[in-house]
């Protein structure tokens, strides 16, 4: 099965998943997102691939991320994606592309952050207020990500997301330096 039928069908699933748990009827979803019906009909069938600004717009109707529309199931609270399992959304014939490496949902703050770890370093931190989220890319190297005590090997090209309530440690265990991209998403105070 190719990318894009996993996609087509990862986004059947979860817009009919998400519509029913909100109780819209396809033409109230159709009328909140200005999407016509039988387009979501087509969408739930698996039977098209809408542009990426449809899915948007559906995701906004009913108040969930596009990675939450095109994820398989909601994982366990450590998710490793494979650098595989990254999902081209876009790509031209001159070798342009885009690829949705890893996300979640972010009510709050959301920061980006490049970091670099040389061998035998390691960056611990304490937990962060329930709710807060980590997204990493390991641009090179390997990484051992220690969550609440259990380390977790995230080699070069694969992505994690964790939530960071409990103290845990980026580390480099190996002999060459880790680049990586790492994203916060902290929850709003109220």
């Amino acid at each position: 099965m190719s990318d894009l039928d996993l996609l087509t069908q990862s986004l059947a699933r979860n817009v009919k998943r998400w519509r029913t748990e909100r109780g819209f009827t396809l033409d109230v979803l159709a009328g909140r997102a200005g999407v016509s019906r039988g387009m979501l009909i087509q969408i739930e069938q698996a039977r098209t691939n809408p542009s990426i600004g449809t899915v948007v717009k559906i995701g906004d109707a009913l108040g969930v991320s596009i990675t939450t529309l095109l994820d398989y199931e909601q994982g366990p609270k450590v998710r490793i994606v494979p650098a595989e399992q990254a999902v081209r959304l876009w790509h031209t014939d001159a070798g342009s592309y885009n690829r949705l490496l890893a996300g979640t949902e972010a009510p709050g703050p959301l920061e980006m952050w490049d970091w670099r770890l040389m061998p035998g370093d390691g960056s611990p931190s304490d937990p962060h207020p329930t709710g807060t989220v980590e997204l990493v890319h390991v641009m090179a190297g390997d990484l051992t990500l220690v969550v609440d005590g259990t380390d977790y090997r995230v080699p070069e090209g694969a992505s994690v997301s964790f939530e960071a309530n409990t103290p845990h440690t980026y580390a480099n265990k190996g002999d060459v330096p880790v680049e990586m991209v790492m994203a916060v998403s902290v929850p709003l105070v109220h």
